[in-house]
């Protein structure tokens, strides 16, 4: 997987059908795509952001300021794609703060940790917040961290699989300790961001490339549900006629 920070060089190698080239990809971009890591404080987001741009884990993090972001250059269908990940503060003070951040967000990672019910609890909150101050067409993929934790579970599975079903959203298990699925879940996540934004390009008759704005302007997509790596991808259902 490539991993780009301020342009450095990366290097060729092929990672879950994903190709990367070993050149500066600086000036290749296709494609930028602003996803935003949420979900209440503690339950793992900077970590998650960490072991996917980076592959490392921080046994003393401490609770994110603000905002932060990271970015991580992939190839999707031939596309470069870079993701710019921001990673938000969750406690209740910076919310205002964090919430102007969701303006033109693409995706979305809503983190819960499956030890505190009440991380996930608040998850509906976290949704509605999302909806209000982010574009209709976001791509939302709802993660249950700490899964290497099994023995202090207090979420089950299939709770967070029926609010997903509910919502519209894609749903995976994580462990940013043991990186088990964070990878498939960016990558998924990215991909459905990419299938929209390519198909109302499409639709609009519109560019949508580097630099482009018009890709914060997609509305109207209704997103299905993924279990996780262990069940077929389900199609995504026809996106609502273009509002260009």
């Amino acid at each position: 997987m490539i991993q780009e920070m301020n342009g450095v060089e990366v290097k060729k190698q092929h990672e879950n059908g994903h190709e990367t080239i070993d050149y500066d990809m600086q000036d290749k971009i296709d494609y930028v795509f602003k996803v935003v890591v949420i979900g209440d404080s503690a339950v793992g987001k900077t970590q998650i952001l960490s072991r996917f741009a980076k592959n490392e884990f921080f046994f003393d993090s401490k609770s994110t300021i603000g905002v932060e972001f990271q970015t991580k250059t992939v190839i999707i269908n031939g596309k470069v794609i870079k993701a710019q990940i921001w990673d938000t503060a969750g406690q209740e003070r910076y919310r205002a703060v964090t919430s102007a951040y969701y303006r033109g967000a693409l995706g979305a990672m809503l983190v819960y940790d499956i030890t505190k019910r009440q991380s996930f609890d608040h998850v509906v909150r976290w949704v509605e917040e999302l909806r209000a101050h982010a574009d209709s067409s976001i791509v939302i993929m709802l993660v249950g961290n700490k899964g290497d934790l099994v023995d202090q579970r207090v979420v089950p599975a299939e709770d967070a699989v029926e609010f997903a079903e509910e919502q519209g959203l894609f749903f995976s298990e994580t462990s940013a300790l043991s990186g088990e699925n964070v990878e498939s879940a960016f990558l998924k996540l990215l991909e459905e961001i990419n299938r929209v934004v390519s198909k109302k390009a499409l639709e609009c008759g519109i560019g949508v490339g580097n630099g482009d704005n018009n890709v914060a302007i997609l509305k109207g997509s209704k997103i299905d549900i993924i279990l996780g790596p262990e069940l077929e991808i389900s199609e995504m259902k026809k996106l609502s006629s273009c509002s260009c």
